[in-house]
């Protein structure tokens, strides 16, 4: 019996098989131009917080924040040292509680701190039950309690949370009198801090001049103020005839913070071989160019949420800071962000918040409109847009942060700080400058973008914290 071949069979990858009729394509390819595409970059994201905020132009490189005079006093996270299963709080970090802001002896601070004795409780403790005399100071090492008061109807209503970094009863340093205003429990297993009054008594005893420290603090403290803290401007209304009206001014603050713009750098070399011989189709300097300008304007993003000087997650008022009820985010925990401040325009979150968000609407039986934004379709909450980031950090307990803005100089919100008008200006606020040819025929740039971030009153920004975006087992 006799077999015959097809013969289209190709013995060998050149092309050159026995009884092939054409050309190949692997070898006609030698001879035809590719199409190409431009040098593609996984690192770029959708960068919306750098769309959305409004960019205000910084002549001389520094933003200042004039406010009225506030006179609110420990504001700041007290923070701790923790060995172990045991936990310490920093002297220094005393100073966070107001009665003791003007303390600044060390040795005082430390005395105070080494009376402070660990207490672990479990879920459901009551640590302090309203009406009962304040018999402690309580600082938050980690964990979560929730603040039970009563309504209008006699019905028990949640007034607030406590979390890590926070305080409760500092009020007996300065009020023998003083009483727990609400009823403290706990909600999941914590750890605190705990001095007993007794404790405070004896060293308030041994230590010259801290009571009379301790006074000007307060007094200082209760100074006429409205409810965010400013010095008040005295008002009359309704008043008939002609009274005497006091005289009042707008005080304001003696040192305002001041941005100064920061800046990311890089240093983009191309050789000149590449740059004289390799630009057809494209040019090779412009596009290392381009993707050295993107990985810019993604750390530029990074530095807006995380900069220590002036990140929003880092510069965000104490008291514009809530933590959610359960872990995952929840319509309430969206409902109260978005009752602390007016006209909030934008919600921020890491891709998974949103997700963990909307399996909590699904479990309820809410499925939220989205909104049409630039021509895309952002996920909402009650009108207003949730923007992904990924810039946002989460933790490795899968927990992150949700934040919430107004934005815009003339609303008092965040706002973004550049400089356009640079020398050798490549893009708004970036310049890109010839730094020469070396030795080895290698071209330089210098590429440096400038930028900051600012909150122009505390509560253009809040934050949910201690979000919980990992999947809950039934």
């Amino acid at each position: 019996m006799t077999i015959e071949m097809p013969l289209s069979t190709e013995t060998n990858g050149n092309g050159n098989g026995n009884g092939r009729k054409s050309l190949s394509t692997g070898a006609a390819a030698k001879l035809a131009h590719t199409t190409k595409s431009e040098p593609q970059m996984q690192g770029i994201s959708s960068r919306w917080l750098t769309r959305m905020l409004p960019w205000t132009q910084v002549n001389g490189g520094v933003y200042r924040v004039n406010r009225r005079l506030t006179h609110t006093l420990g504001n700041g996270v007290i923070e701790y040292i923790i060995d172990g299963a045991q936990a310490r709080v920093i002297p220094m970090e005393l100073r966070e509680l107001p009665a003791l802001r003007t303390v600044e002896d060390e040795d005082v601070l430390r005395t105070l701190a080494d009376r402070f004795e660990q207490r672990d409780v479990e879920p459901g403790t009551v640590v302090a039950e309203f009406g009962n005399p304040m018999d402690q100071i309580m600082l938050i090492v980690h964990g979560k309690l929730v603040k039970i008061g009563s309504g209008e109807y006699g019905e028990q209503t949640k007034l607030g949370l406590l979390a890590g970094g926070t305080s409760f009863g500092e009020e007996c340093i300065t009020d023998d009198s003083a009483i727990w205003p609400v009823t403290v429990k706990a909600v999941t297993k914590t750890t605190m801090l705990v001095m007993p009054r007794q404790a405070l008594e004896e060293v308030l005893d041994n230590t010259p001049g801290l009571r009379e420290q301790i006074s000007e603090a307060a007094a200082s403290a209760t100074r006429p103020q409205n409810k965010h803290g400013e010095a008040a401007i005295q008002i009359h209304s309704g008043h008939a005839g002609e009274p005497e009206l006091d005289g009042t001014f707008v005080d304001y603050d003696a040192r305002p913070r001041e941005y100064e713009l920061s800046l990311a750098q890089s240093v983009l070399r191309v050789h000149t071989r590449v740059a004289d011989l390799f630009n057809d189709p494209m040019n090779q300097t412009q596009q290392q160019l381009r993707l050295t300008i993107e990985a810019l304007y993604e750390r530029r993003e990074h530095d807006l949420v995380n900069n220590p000087d002036f990140g929003l997650l880092r510069n965000c008022d104490l008291k514009q800071r809530i933590y959610t009820e359960s872990g995952a985010p929840t319509p309430d925990d969206m409902d109260e962000l978005l009752s602390m401040r007016r006209s909030t325009k934008l919600f921020l979150a890491h891709p998974k918040a949103i997700a963990a968000f909307g399996r909590e609407c699904s479990k309820r039986g809410l499925y939220p409109d989205p909104v049409d934004v630039d021509g895309h379709r952002v996920p909402a909450w009650r009108g207003i847009p949730i923007f992904p980031c990924g810039k946002i950090p989460v933790s490795d307990t899968q927990t992150t942060s949700i934040l919430a803005m107004r934005t815009g100089e003339k609303d008092q919100g965040v706002i973004g700080l550049h400089q356009t008008g640079l020398p050798d200006e490549y893009e708004p606020s970036l310049n890109v400058r010839f730094k020469g040819i070396d030795d080895q025929s290698i071209i330089s740039y210098l590429v440096s973008c400038y930028y900051s971030a600012a909150i122009l009153v505390p509560d253009a920004l809040g934050i949910l914290d201690n979000v919980l975006v990992a999947r809950q087992t039934d």
